[in-house]
């Protein structure tokens, strides 16, 4: 018997991003379909970027996920319409990124606090950080540089 797709979605949301292993795919808001195609499970994924060298990596991790429990046949599609938004983020993964020390994109366009301290008095440090989605900020408390998801 085969598992029906509210399960899916349980174990989808175990599978971390490669690059924020703290947040799953299904938190980041790029699984964007579960289906099945008679005996194979079709699962469409939008990458965040055009580009984004972890989609092969996150393809293969929800591949392996899916053979783990069971199921032998899984096509991934990618999707790239409409293009992934940080408003795909899930609470959960936003309050998950905040703990982890990145702080989460706001319409506002910078971060609302400190991650670590939870000051407000903040500066950008760059518009680019560890990967392209992130702007590299630091506080001017606790004088920590951080990460800071930028909105797109």
């Amino acid at each position: 018997m085969r598992p029906d797709v509210a399960q899916i979605w349980e174990w989808l949301d175990t599978v971390p991003d490669p690059e924020i292993p703290v947040i799953s795919v299904v938190d980041l808001g790029i699984v964007r379909g579960v289906t099945w195609d008679e005996d194979t499970l079709e699962i469409a994924v939008t990458p965040t970027y055009s580009g984004c060298p972890a989609t092969s990596i996150i393809s293969l991790d929800i591949e392996t996920a899916m053979l783990d429990r069971g199921i032998a046949k899984t096509r991934i599609k990618t999707q790239i319409s409409p293009p992934w938004t940080t408003d795909w983020l899930s609470d959960k993964g936003k309050a998950k990124l905040e703990d982890y020390g990145i702080a989460p994109p706001r319409a506002a366009g910078g971060p609302a606090r400190c991650p670590r301290c939870k000051s407000e008095n903040l500066e950008r440090i760059s518009q680019f950080g560890s990967t392209p989605c992130k702007a590299q900020w630091r506080c001017c408390n606790c004088l920590e540089p951080f990460d800071y998801f930028k909105c797109i």
